[in-house]
């Protein structure tokens, strides 16, 4: 199993206690540079990987296969961790890694687990509590809304479709015990106050 783990924006103690103890039980922890080594370094060695900061896609790609090369084996046979600054699902290469992944080693699982974003910490640094809807983006064309608080999903879902979104999940209590997914059709016609629902055209 290979595990996209979020460290956080930068300072060991924004570290989540679950990514304290994953770094502890891996097999090997994979880091993609000296800031996320440093991080680390209090729980685990680590193995740096080389990411070149560059808009050759082919040297991102060339790049890609050899960190895969390193990590694969790992995953195959026990826990790989590869510890990320932030959160992996938002603006990072672990989902791209894992593509390239896939294509020679499909037997490998995948998961990620949540780490402070830069999204979330900006406010805190900043001083600027945030209160009412926003976008983030990197400079390109949003085709992906993130909702929050949404009690009535289905009816939500029927509004966004004619906006021409397609794709839908909801996290309805996420990571209590309860928690639940659903997608799409799934989607009920009411949900709990602490939902969040992700559409995509």
């Amino acid at each position: 199993m290979l595990v996209g783990l979020g460290l956080g924006p930068g300072n060991p103690e924004l570290l989540t206690l679950r990514a304290v103890r994953l770094l502890k039980e891996a097999d090997t922890v994979f880091v993609p540079g000296r800031i996320a080594k440093d991080l680390v370094a209090p729980y685990r060695e680590s193995v740096v990987l080389d990411f070149p900061m560059t808009d050759d896609e082919a040297k991102i790609r060339s790049c890609m296969k050899e960190n895969a090369k390193k990590i694969a084996p790992v995953a195959e046979k026990g826990l790989a961790v590869f510890g990320i600054l932030g959160d992996p699902n938002f603006f990072s290469t672990f989902s791209r890694l894992c593509a390239v992944i896939e294509e020679t080693h499909p037997g490998i699982e995948f998961r990620t687990e949540p780490g402070i974003s830069s999204i979330t910490a900006f406010a805190s640094a900043a001083g600027v509590p945030v209160n009412e809807g926003f976008t983030v983006s990197d400079g390109t064309i949003s085709d992906t809304k993130i909702l929050l608080k949404v009690r009535k999903p289905k009816e939500k879902a029927a509004s966004l479709a004619g906006e021409g979104y397609r794709e839908f999940v909801l996290v309805e209590r996420m990571f209590f015990d309860d928690m639940k997914v659903y997608r799409n059709a799934e989607l009920p016609e009411k949900s709990d106050y602490m939902s969040v629902m992700y559409a995509r055209k």
